[in-house]
This record gives structure tokens, C-alpha cells and sequence, in this order.
């Protein structure tokens, strides 16, 4: 006798709907079928994840006024220049920026033995820095990893200049 392949499930949303499990090993079908039974049918699935989409786009968007607001302080109190580069990218390098370098502070003098004199000089190199793109670039960097960035961006725009001016 052959196991069966149409289960008839009753979702947690109260939805009978019949699926065809024949794609799973006869042995997992039953206890899929179950596992089933605790979910929500497919089409109030979808409905609940598009209606959650609002308040989603809401959230991220109060988090990213809130990271928003906390890279322009932090940028004040610091000195940091202001970024340069298309408007779209301004806020995201700003806020890239002040993510790296406070990873950067943690792991190089709280947890790390820089002391503040050498903090300092990052900082001075860190400053030069101005392009926002640069640092929406090196947003997934480790913050230990920030000294050498620095100095290769340095490397890179003193190659670029025009020795004749």
C-alpha cells in the first residue's frame, strides 16, 4: 500500500487547505503535515507579511533618523568635517563614519592598549577623509582595521595629486 501524497491540513488560521506532499520522503510527510498545521495557511501568510510592510518601513526609518541624529552630534562634538559627494550619500557616509570609528575606539583603545595620543592622530587622519562614499565603502570594515584604511586612502590621494600646482 503506498503512503499517501494529499494531506489535508487545517492551518492555525483555521483554513483547510490540501497539499501535496509528494515531494517529501514518505517518512517526513506526516510530521511535515503537522508542522504545517501550526502555521498559518499560505495566503494569510502573505497577507500578514504585507501588512507588517508599513510598519516596518516605519521602523527603519525612526532607527535611521535616530543613527541619523547620533552621527551629526558625534560629528559636532568631534570636529569632523562635514562629507562630500552626491546628496543621496551623505547621510549614509556620515552615518558609516561614525559606526567605523566608534568600532574602531572600542576595539583599538578600550579593548585595545592605544592610548589617547594615538586616537588623536587617527582622528587627524580620519578628518582628511571627506569623501562620503569612501566611508559607505568601508562600512562592513573591522574598526581595528581602520588605521590601515586611512593610510591606504592617504597613499592614494597623494598619488593623485598634480605635482605642478
Amino acid at each position: 500500500m503506498a503512503i499517501r501524497t494529499q494531506w489535508n491540513v487545517e492551518h492555525a488560521c483555521s483554513h483547510q487547505v490540501i497539499h501535496d506532499l509528494s515531494g517529501r520522503p514518505a517518512d517526513k510527510r506526516a510530521g511535515f503535515a503537522r508542522w504545517l498545521a501550526a502555521k498559518d495557511c499560505t495566503g494569510c501568510w502573505k497577507a500578514a507579511r504585507d501588512a507588517d510592510t508599513s510598519s516596518k518601513e516605519e521602523w527603519l526609518a525612526a532607527k535611521r533618523a535616530s543613527e541619523q541624529e547620533e552621527a551629526a552630534a558625534w560629528a559636532k562634538q568631534f570636529d569632523m568635517p562635514p562629507l562630500e559627494g552626491p546628496e543621496k550619500a551623505l547621510d549614509w557616509g556620515e552615518r558609516c563614519r561614525h559606526q567605523l570609528m566608534t568600532a574602531a575606539h572600542t576595539a583599538l583603545v578600550v579593548e585595545g592598549s592605544w592610548g589617547e595620543a594615538d586616537w588623536a592622530e587617527l582622528e587627524e587622519k580620519a578628518r582628511a577623509i571627506t569623501r562620503a562614499g569612501w566611508w559607505i565603502d568601508q562600512r562592513d570594515a573591522d574598526g581595528s582595521d581602520l588605521l590601515e584604511l586611512l593610510e591606504a586612502a592617504g597613499e592614494a590621494d597623494r598619488a593623485t595629486e598634480n605635482p605642478f600646482r
